[in-house]
């Protein structure tokens, strides 16, 4: 026999060729089983290392110290590691012989099998082959026992306190600690930006509040960088929408977030020699400031701009006049910037045709000429953060005046948040005729304006009304107007035109009930009364109220006359409204004289003087009124003359 071992790569030629490959394989993990054993216990120093640096980052140790300590502890930590993969330096690969040697300690068989497989016979005489031939066929039963087992590569030995189970439970901890924030420790340690910064850099940053809310800067200046880096203290709460500034005096300024802050282009140009940032806070997150280095990480709770509300503080008011009053409730975070009134015809009034094109009966959904009326609200304040608030608004001309509608009050503030109050069912005020003829127009002015596709409806009425004119309407001018309604509606045949007809009706109906030179002298009154109010509201000076009082004096006196002129034309005091509009007039004068608290003593001293002459002529008026009464006895001809004069 010879010592040469034969290559079980070599092609297969006899009958144990199957046992070579099985040897082969059997080797080859012999020798990685080796190799593991010799260079694990290095790598496992090494992978301590790296755990032990990677619980120092999510401890967060590097955000708690300066830029130069940063860099020493790095520096240290890669020393360690190029001590502990010193030894690999000397690390050789398994031999073929150290393999074969493993397989025969592992097959615990004596006589070293797996060396033997591979020995070669040189002799030829028979005996010995004989012998050989043996041999080999024993050894080749007790292959199946050769094992190359698991490789040990006794750590124990060489960490004997477990320092590693102790770095593994540390990192399992300091993982979970970290949450979203892992990244960012670790980066941490190789921000070396403050090691160049010059020594005399300077960085601010502040908070600034959106200007609606009313709020203060938050400076965020390395000042009180202890007060924001301490976490009990938790997230600063800033207002949704805030803006974060980031200010260096000089070097490079680089500033991490997350979560809710979002960089934004600077309204302004820097100060020369300065960098600068900005950032809007939409909702919670952090900053950092990696460069220049030295900065905490601040963590932002931002507080989201509540929606105002807003609610009726009692049930809407009719006003004399037909106006209405609103009276309202209004609150906000920091404080509502507009308020409006919207008013939609209720479904009794205005079917849905957003469902079908017709209603259940056949007939084409409503069509209104006009939109629903919509007004703004008067605030309390310029920003109203709690409080009530009334507003006024004559409708009394308006298409939908009588109609049942559906009230919805809505507020905004500078956030854009809106809020809407409860639907309130009403009737909408109107003004109130007591000419039959102007009520009979009025109400089919408002069917026309809601619903244009009943226009043939509103030309039977207008026909109807013209029926018998020679009982009914024998004013010419009466029946003229009604026939020119008619022929306009007749001829409408778009909505402007139609628009024209609903304008016609009402200047028609009100020249009816007004007589024609009343109307003229209610608006005169209205208007002087307006000014004056609009003038006492903006605190204008004493010369203006002057002229406006004494405007608002002649106004009222021509109305007087006025009713003084109907008193005569027909002496019924009974029919006749004269007192209770001078009693309104006296109303509002009081109304006016409680308004002007700042107001001079000659400017008081005028409206009391205006409220004593008419509290004298209603007197009088009163007396004639009741002796012209006694004088009238039973004249039922001439009563039903007058009654019938334009459909009174």
């Amino acid at each position: 026999m010879n010592g040469v071992t034969p290559d079980p790569s070599d092609p297969i030629r006899n009958s144990d060729a199957l046992s070579r490959l099985k040897l082969a394989q059997a080797l080859d993990r012999a020798i990685y089983a080796i190799a593991w054993e010799r260079a694990w216990p290095n790598l496992a120093r090494l992978l301590t290392v790296v755990g032990l640096f990677l619980v120092v980052s999510w401890a967060g140790l590097w955000l708690a110290l300066p830029f130069i300590a940063r860099a020493i502890g790095l520096v240290v930590f890669a020393g360690i590691a190029i001590a502990v993969l010193f030894p690999l330096i000397r690390f050789r690969w398994p031999s073929r012989e150290e393999a074969l040697s493993r397989l025969d300690r592992g097959s615990g068989i004596r006589h070293r099998p797996a060396t033997t497989l591979t020995d070669t016979l040189s002799s030829q005489d028979p005996v010995a082959q004989a012998l050989w031939q043996a041999q080999r066929e024993r050894t080749l039963a007790s292959l199946k026992r050769i094992r190359a087992g698991l490789p040990h590569p006794r750590l124990a030995l060489h960490d004997p306190w477990a320092l590693r189970a102790l770095v593994m439970v540390m990192l399992v901890a300091t993982f979970f600690a970290a949450g979203d924030e892992r990244a960012m420790r670790l980066g941490a340690a190789f921000d070396w930006n403050g090691v160049l910064a010059p020594a005399n850099v300077r960085v601010d940053a502040w908070v600034t509040p959106p200007l609606y809310t009313g709020k203060p800067p938050v400076i965020l200046s390395a000042a009180n960088k202890e007060a924001a880096a301490v976490p009990a203290a938790g997230p600063l709460a800033v207002p949704a929408g805030s803006t974060l500034i980031v200010r260096s005096s000089g070097g490079s300024l680089d500033v991490v977030v997350s979560g809710g802050l979002k960089e934004a282009a600077p309204a302004e140009a820097a100060p020369k020699g300065t960098n600068e940032k900005h950032f809007t806070i939409t909702a919670d997150g952090t900053a950092h400031v990696r460069a220049p280095s030295g900065q905490p990480q601040w963590a932002f709770a931002a507080t989201p701009d509540r929606a105002p509300t807003i609610a009726l503080a009692k049930d809407p008011e009719r006003q004399a006049r037909g106006g209405l009053q609103l009276s309202y409730k209004i609150e906000d975070d920091y404080g509502v910037t507009g308020a409006d009134a919207q008013i939609a015809l209720r479904p009794a009034d205005a079917k849905d045709g957003s469902k079908d094109s017709k209603d259940s009966d056949g007939k084409a959904a409503a069509r209104p000429l006009f939109q629903p009326p919509q007004f703004p609200l008067v605030l309390p304040n310029a920003r109203t953060r709690n409080g009530v608030g009334q507003t006024v608004k004559d409708l009394s001309e308006d298409p939908y005046a009588g109609a049942d509608v559906t009230l919805t009050l809505t507020a905004k503030d500078e956030a854009g948040n809106e809020a809407r109050s409860e639907p309130f069912n009403m009737r909408l005020p109107e003004r109130l005729f007591t000419n039959s003829l102007a009520r009979a127009l009025i109400e089919q002015r408002r069917i026309l304006a809601l619903d244009a596709n009943r226009n043939s409806d509103v030309y039977t009425a207008l026909d109807a009304l013209m029926i018998a004119p020679e009982l009914f309407t024998p004013d010419a001018g009466c029946y003229l107007g009604l026939r020119s309604l008619a022929s306009q509606l007749e001829a409408a045949r778009t909505d402007d035109a139609l628009r024209n007809v609903v304008a016609s009706m009402w200047a028609f109906a009100t020249t009816i009930e007004d007589d024609g030179v009343a109307g003229s002298v209610n608006a005169a009154l209205r208007s002087a009364q307006d000014a004056l109010k609009a003038a006492l509201d903006r605190g204008a000076s004493e010369d203006e109220l002057r002229v406006l009082t004494q405007k608002l004096r002649e106004a009222m006196a021509g109305k007087v006359r006025d009713l003084a002129r109907r008193a005569e034309q027909n002496p019924l005091g009974a029919r006749q409204p004269f007192p209770a509009e001078v009693q309104l007039i006296l109303d509002k004068a009081v109304e006016l004289r409680q308004k002007t608290q700042h107001a001079t003593p000659e400017q008081l001293a005028e409206l009391a003087q205006q409220q004593d002459v008419l509290r004298e002529q209603l007197q009088a008026y009163r007396k004639s009124a009741n002796s012209r009464a006694n004088k009238a006895g039973d004249d039922k001809t001439n009563q039903f003359t007058r009654d019938r004069k334009c459909g009174s």
